[in-house]
């Protein structure tokens, strides 16, 4: 269930921007950003784009991942 907040013109228009390019709703793209902003702040020596793939890994399917072969 989701809880109506009031948010800043400015993030509601930038959060509209790239949710449409990115291909999700207006909350969904906020939340996105909530959730790299929060695992940014608890793991501070991790570069923040490697946050951001790894969120959006956890969301991709698993019928997408390749085994890794050791023995190559």
């Amino acid at each position: 269930m989701g809880v109506p907040i009031r948010i800043n013109e400015d993030v509601y228009n930038a959060a509209r921007e790239v949710a449409s390019a990115e291909c999700r709703s207006i909350p969904h793209q906020i939340e996105f950003w909530a959730k790299i902003g929060k695992c940014a702040l608890d793991n501070p020596d991790l570069p923040i784009d490697f946050v951001k793939e790894l969120l959006i890994s956890k969301q991709s399917s698993r019928t997408l991942a390749e085994p890794f072969d050791f023995e190559q």
